[in-house]
């Protein structure tokens, strides 16, 4: 069918009203056909960024790397992310969502698996930094992608499910991860930590190439809908551009002028400071509960990131339900503070660690498709969209080389994380007051 007999259809059919059904139908359809894979991918990026935390078990050892090494070398990787992500949300607007995955899967897996050869300080900094290059992009182009398919209304359910990838990560990871520090060891003259790099990295590397023919760049494009079913995603997307946006008709500039953009930056630096807090040091705190066995580290650490991928979906369904963010929000945020703050009560303690830790996982981790559900609801249909996500995205991701490099530092002058949870904590409770002042506009 032609471009503009396409258009004469969707426009005929538009016309009709389509029921509920009709509609329930058509978004269950392209959530069964893209949320799995766009979760599997994001599953993927986030173990290779995240992977770190597992191999420097062995990796600190072996290459006498101490805590504030690591802590750097962990945190430098969102130095290459920030100078690139606007960039590569820009090109995604351009040459679609295909070209895009191709290139940043596949950049970044080698990447990641490239981490196997690292021998010193430098080539630990250089490779984190460029595997922050090579992966920026990823997810606020994925983000914003999702804003090509849902309306509003659906979005924090949708966002919720693609981010449990995020937590299933961590299900998944310190499993595989533990198993490959402990059984790959020695294996063919490499150590545990390298041969984790490897089975981690090259994975993605695969799922890029699947995405550049499995993937469809809008719903225009995609062959496997009805041109009803377009219809319907036409009209739905329709009603969120035809409601009030501050940025309608106005550029990627225009957001750049606004106080509310960078109100909602320094929202989301605050969370990451949480996010990463966890992601990279519970191995860390979960040894320091007295487990010294790799693998039990790695099965142990499964328990926070499955209790977290729950919460994720239930507390999303129900700030949908009740169309109401900013209170499930700073409500998360203040629990997350709360329990991150009483991890060093627990001590030997290994029950009431995992009792903590999962509670400040399950909050914190919350917060993403909470908070990604307020600002798309903000910029819905806008033209500023793709780079204003992008930016706001990469200012927020400072917080994950502050968070890391900040503990690092902490643990190796005190011997302790305690104090830099304490900063942790008050960065959360900070961002929740703001977003309870900041975020008022109501949900389309």
């Amino acid at each position: 069918m032609s471009e503009s007999a396409w258009q004469g259809a969707v426009l005929e059919d538009e016309a009709r009203p389509h029921s509920q059904a009709t509609i329930d139908a058509t978004y269950r359809k392209i959530t069964l056909r893209l949320i799995p894979f766009l979760f599997i991918c994001y599953v993927a990026a986030y173990l290779d960024r995240i992977n770190i935390g597992f191999a420097q078990l062995q990796m600190r050892s072996d290459l006498g790397f101490s805590d504030a090494v690591y802590g750097l070398g962990a945190g430098i990787f969102f130095a290459g992310y920030f100078l690139f992500e606007v960039p590569s949300n820009l090109i995604l607007e351009r040459i679609g969502a295909r070209k895009t995955l191709i290139r940043i899967m596949l950049l970044w897996g080698l990447t990641s698996a490239g981490m196997m050869f690292v021998k010193s300080p430098v080539a630990f900094y250089v490779m984190r930094f460029m595997l922050g290059v090579f992966e920026a992009g990823f997810f606020p182009g994925m983000i914003f992608y999702l804003t090509y398919w849902y309306p509003s209304a659906r979005r924090g359910r949708v966002m919720a499910l693609f981010l449990t990838a995020v937590a299933m990560a961590g299900v998944l990871g310190g499993p595989v991860s533990g198993w490959a520090l402990n059984h790959l060891d020695g294996v063919h003259g490499l150590q545990g930590w390298q041969w984790l790099f490897l089975v981690e990295g090259l994975p993605s590397c695969v799922l890029g190439i699947v995405a550049f023919f499995y993937l469809d760049d809008n719903p225009r494009q995609a062959r496997w809908l009805t041109d009803t079913e377009k219809a319907v995603v036409v009209h739905q997307l329709q009603r969120d551009r035809d409601a009030s946006s501050l940025f309608d008709q106005h550029t990627f500039g225009s957001a750049l002028r606004s106080a509310r953009v960078y109100s909602l930056a320094f929202v989301w630096f605050t969370f990451i400071c949480g996010v990463y807090a966890i992601s990279f040091w519970l191995p860390t705190l979960i040894r320091a509960a007295g487990v010294t066995d790799a693998y039990s580290v790695g099965m142990l650490s499964a328990i926070p990131y499955g209790v977290a991928a729950v919460t994720m979906v239930l507390v999303s369904r129900h700030s949908d339900r009740s169309r109401e963010r900013r209170r499930h929000t700073a409500s998360c945020a203040i629990i997350g503070a709360i329990a991150i703050s009483a991890i060093s009560l627990a001590g030997n303690d290994l029950k009431l660690a995992l009792v903590l830790i999962s509670v400040a996982t399950a909050a914190i981790f919350t917060l993403q498709p909470l908070f990604w559900a307020i600002t798309t609801d903000f910029l819905a249909g806008t033209r500023a969209a793709a780079g204003t996500i992008a930016f706001i995205n990469s200012l927020g991701l400072l917080g994950g080389f502050a968070s890391p490099s900040m503990l690092g530092f902490v643990k190796t002058m005190t011997g302790s994380l305690t104090n830099g949870l304490y900063v942790v904590s008050a960065l959360l409770v900070v961002g929740a007051l703001i977003t309870l002042r900041s975020a008022k506009a109501p949900v389309r």
